[in-house]
């Protein structure tokens, strides 16, 4: 994007696929920037493992230690690669302690920096007894690094002289501490495997995609659930199975400036896609008529021929298709779960400059909206619209992308609302007793949820003082399909 430009950090995910090694590898590389973790969450459901990247200067930092809690409770296989070591940074034994003491998981080092900044001489791959050494210059292939055996010590020493002596110490250090790799343990994300390198140098790549190839999951089964009598049944998809499913992790407005395009991103579950075949919504049972189906490779587009479970696959559409929506070829019954929106903590009043500019204006939130990238609320008794965000930076993305995108250009002021929760009831008519009797804090989101717009945390205790039975709601999953309960 644009702004991604002009502003050197990522605001929404990417996807990429490539192949290494005979295999194809789905990268979905996720923005670090706390304001959009939002997006973060979402991309976290659709992998089987995840690559932590660590500043070999900053350690480890805010928005990685809820990260690993969301990878944790998923159970997501973690890899960790310490960047930056061509820099001035922390000593690497001091970097593993945090990272164990941080998020509760042992490290086990398979590769080790030899100096560091000014002085760094390369990484000695534990796996290989081999030290590759660096070499500056973003133009080098990863595998284009010239590497020394360790059997011969000698040569090593005579090369690097103290900083080898230094890196042999602290290698024993870490190895005696460090449990020694299990591969079960990683699996169940109790254990990650650590690199080191300097990834703008292509510097200690190779051996993490090595590692990916060899040590990180296959696609794996995924719960879905279906309600037969009014009860949630939950099933377990293998990848394997004959029929195709997968799920709507990310929808991307405007992809292509010159086709003003709108693409859902599928993960693959089970089956295979080959163009041409019937697919169906499973939240609305209407067919899906994609104009093409894509994959990604950096700037690149290529047209699908086969895709199987694991792979990402781009679908583009003209709407019907929201986040979190499951996609079959309509011989399964089933719904895949687990895709959160949380509530968010700051609220903006749009509005909009130039009054000619309504259709625009609509279309734009509408679309953003559905993309997740911010959330759109309509407040039931009319006014402007609503956005609701979890950081500020949010906010200045969608005024910026409304303007380019959209040709809508707005001002965004200040509202009285500080938070909102998703509700439901016990029975419809308690639901409509709730709703007349707070009208104007009464609101819907993008996937027309209704919402209970407050203005103070008194608020929701209040009105569930005064409801018992009403259910106020912090995380919503995709299309109202399921509501986690604020207890």
């Amino acid at each position: 994007m644009e702004i991604e430009k002009q502003r050197g950090i990522s605001v929404a995910s990417s996807v990429m696929q490539m192949v290494y090694r005979d295999h194809v590898i789905n990268l979905l590389d996720t923005p670090g920037h706390k304001d959009f973790s939002e997006d973060t969450y979402r991309v976290l459901t659709a992998v089987d493992s995840a690559l932590m990247v660590i500043d070999a200067a900053n350690g480890v930092e805010s928005q990685t230690r809820r990260l690993i809690e969301v990878c944790c409770q998923r159970n997501t296989p973690i890899m960790t690669f310490i960047n930056k070591m061509d820099s001035e940074v922390r000593d690497p034994l001091d970097i593993l302690d945090e990272v164990e003491r941080e998020l509760g998981m042992p490290c086990v080092p398979m590769t080790w920096p030899v100096g560091q900044g000014k002085s760094f001489g390369g990484i000695v791959n534990l796996r290989t007894q081999t030290m590759t050494v660096f070499e500056s210059g973003s133009h080098r292939r990863p595998q284009d690094f010239d590497a020394m055996p360790l059997t011969n010590p000698a040569a090593l020493q005579q090369r690097f002289g103290q900083e080898w002596s230094i890196a042999q110490e602290s290698m024993e250090l870490a190895s005696g501490a460090s449990p020694t790799f299990d591969q079960d343990e990683f699996l169940a994300a109790r254990q990650t495997p650590v690199f080191f390198g300097s990834g703008v140098n292509n510097f200690g790549v190779m051996e993490v995609l090595d590692a990916l190839v060899d040590l990180a999951p296959s696609p794996g089964p995924r719960l879905s659930s279906l309600v037969v009598n009014k009860q949630p049944i939950t099933q377990t998809v293998q990848p394997d199975d004959e029929a195709f499913s997968g799920v709507v992790f990310k929808v991307q407005a405007n992809m292509d400036a010159n086709h003003r395009d709108r693409i859902a991103f599928v993960r693959m579950a089970s089956g295979k896609y080959t163009p041409g075949m019937r697919l169906k919504v499973m939240r609305t049972a209407k067919e899906l008529r994609p104009t093409s189906v894509v994959t990604f490779m950096s700037q690149r587009r290529e047209a699908v021929e086969e895709a199987y479970a694991g792979d990402i696959v781009g679908f583009t559409t003209h709407g019907g298709v929201q986040l979190g929506d499951t996609i079959t070829d309509g011989s399964v019954n089933l719904l895949f779960t687990g895709l959160p929106f949380f509530a968010p903590e700051m609220f903006m009043t749009v509005v909009l400059k130039n009054p000619l500019r309504t259709k625009q204006l609509q279309q734009g939130l509408a679309q953003l909206g559905e993309e997740g990238a911010i959330q759109v609320f309509k407040p039931e008794m009319g006014g402007n619209m609503l956005l609701g965000a979890v950081g500020q930076l949010q906010f200045e993305v969608v005024q910026h992308r409304l303007k380019g995108e959209y040709d809508a250009d707005i001002r965004l002021e200040g509202s009285q609302y500080t938070g909102a929760r998703w509700i439901t009831a016990n029975s419809p008519a308690e639901l409509k007793v709730f709703v007349e009797a707070y009208p104007q804090r009464m609101a819907r989101d993008a996937a027309d949820t209704l919402a209970y717009l407050c203005t103070s945390p008194y608020d929701v205790r209040l009105a569930q003082e005064r409801f018992p039975t009403i259910h106020f709601h912090p995380l919503r999953e995709h299309a109202g399909l399921a509501l986690q309960s604020a207890g």
